[in-house]
């Protein structure tokens, strides 16, 4: 049993020793750098820091990447039903295609519902 858990725990063992040594040589390499101002301010793309952070974003753009998140989400869900089409219609067997018609259905409404109240509309 050991002999099967042993490349694991070696594993294990080598990584952990990998990051005690990468840790301790930046701790004992990283004391003797001299610091100023300058390398001790933050860094953004080339820009000197100073002013607000960052601009304010439309509620819009939250809104797009969260109807595409949830629509892309439910698409996965048809991909296992698609590869076992096959078998779980033999026979005669209606419920499976019905059951992917009202997914597709609820799908579609509300995406229509999403396009009437203006959730994609970039004005």
């Amino acid at each position: 049993m050991i002999d099967q858990f042993l490349p694991v725990f070696f594993q294990i063992l080598v990584a952990s020793g990998f990051a005690v040594v990468a840790l301790t040589l930046s701790v004992v390499l990283g004391k003797s750098a001299k610091t100023n101002a300058t390398k001790d301010s933050a860094y953004e793309c080339g820009m000197v820091p100073i002013g607000e952070g960052a601009p304010r974003f439309s509620v819009k753009f939250y809104l797009v990447a969260m109807l595409f998140v949830i629509f892309d989400i439910e698409v996965v869900f048809m991909y296992p039903w698609a590869v076992q089409f096959r078998d779980l219609v033999a026979g005669g067997n209606v419920v499976p295609l019905l059951s992917m018609a009202s997914f597709a259905g609820i799908l579609a409404f509300a995406y229509v519902y999403a396009l009437r109240k203006g959730a994609l509309s970039w004005k």
